[in-house]
C-alpha cells in the first residue's frame, strides 16, 4: 500500500492484512460489509532483540495483528479515520515499548468511476504527543 518516508528508526512492519468488516456511512456497508486492507508500522528499538535473538526482547507481530483483526472485525465505525485511530491508540496503549505507529486503512471496493487499488486513510500517532500520561 503506501510507502513510508519517515525515519524514526527501527520498526515492526505488517503489510496487506485483509479482513471483512462493517464500517462505513452507507447502510449497505453496515449490513453487507466489505474487505479492508490494513498496513501497520510500529516503531520501537529493536537493537536488544537483534543482539540477543530472544523473542522476549521484542514484540510479536501477532500481537499487533490481533489488535487489527479485533477492531476491523469488531463494532461498526462510520469512518475509516475512526478505524485507523482505534488501531493506533489500542496498539500504543497495549504496548509501551512502541514509540509511534502508522496505520493505513484501505477500501478496495468502492463505487467510483474508474480502476483503483483502494481508497483510504493513513494516520500516524506518537506516544509523546498523542497519548495521555
Amino acid at each position: 500500500m503506501a510507502s513510508d518516508r519517515l525515519n524514526l528508526g527501527d520498526k515492526l512492519v505488517l503489510r496487506g492484512l485483509m479482513f471483512h468488516g462493517y464500517h462505513g456511512v452507507k447502510q449497505e456497508e453496515k449490513k453487507l460489509g466489505q474487505k479492508f486492507l490494513i498496513d501497520v508500522d510500529a516503531w520501537m528499538d529493536l537493537r536488544t532483540a537483534g543482539q540477543s535473538d530472544n523473542m522476549s526482547d521484542t514484540l510479536s507481530y501477532t500481537d499487533i495483528y490481533r489488535i487489527v483483526k479485533n477492531i476491523v472485525e469488531g463494532p461498526s465505525q462510520n469512518l475509516l479515520e475512526s478505524v485507523a485511530h482505534l488501531i493506533a491508540t489500542t496498539t500504543l496503549n497495549n504496548h509501551s515499548q512502541i514509540s509511534a505507529v502508522r496505520v493505513v486503512v484501505g477500501k478496495p471496493h468502492v463505487a467510483v468511476p474508474g480502476p483503483l487499488d483502494y481508497l483510504g486513510v493513513e494516520i500516524i500517532r506518537y506516544r509523546s504527543t498523542d497519548m495521555p500520561l
